[in-house]
């Protein structure tokens, strides 16, 4: 057994430069190689996150943009609307007024026509008597100026 141990020994006295060369190794590499790495990834890290926090700021900024110009938008509609409104109760009363007066001016001149009309009535009847009158005394007169001579020529 004590030439295992003493084999053993010798085995572990070789490992020790491969041991101390591999402690090396992982601290060369560690410093040189795994470190920047490191570092570079967090700094990715830290870009990426913060990119995305800016992108999530600017989001939520357009977003409220967006609802700021909407608001705005549907204000401005509204008032077209309310004056679009104003202009067509205005129109409509303009309308209205218009069709009164110009109800009433028929109004009266139909009134107006209608006193000509019996005034031309009234006229014409006083011509169609004045006319009878005298239609009648001629009718009379030629009538009894026949009979005369009717009666004259038989006699």
């Amino acid at each position: 057994m004590g030439d295992l141990l003493n084999q053993l020994a010798h085995l572990f006295v070789q490992t020790i430069p491969t041991v101390v060369f591999l402690f090396f190794l992982v601290i060369i590499l560690e410093r040189l190689f795994f470190r920047p790495i490191s570092e570079v990834l967090s700094e990715r890290a830290a870009a990426t996150s913060g990119a995305l926090a800016r992108a999530r700021e600017l989001a939520s900024s357009a977003e409220s943009k967006t609802r700021e110009y909407e608001a705005s938008f549907q204000a401005a509609r509204q008032a077209v609307y309310r004056e679009r409104e104003a202009d067509r109760h205005a129109a409509l009363s303009e309308r209205d007024d218009r069709l009164r007066k110009a109800r009433q001016e028929s109004e009266a001149a139909l009134k107006a026509a209608l006193a000509a009309l019996a005034a031309e009535t009234e006229a014409a009847r006083r011509d169609l008597g004045a006319a009878a009158e005298s239609l009648g005394a001629e009718i009379a007169e030629s009538l009894l100026n026949g009979t005369d001579q009717r009666l004259g020529g038989r006699a």
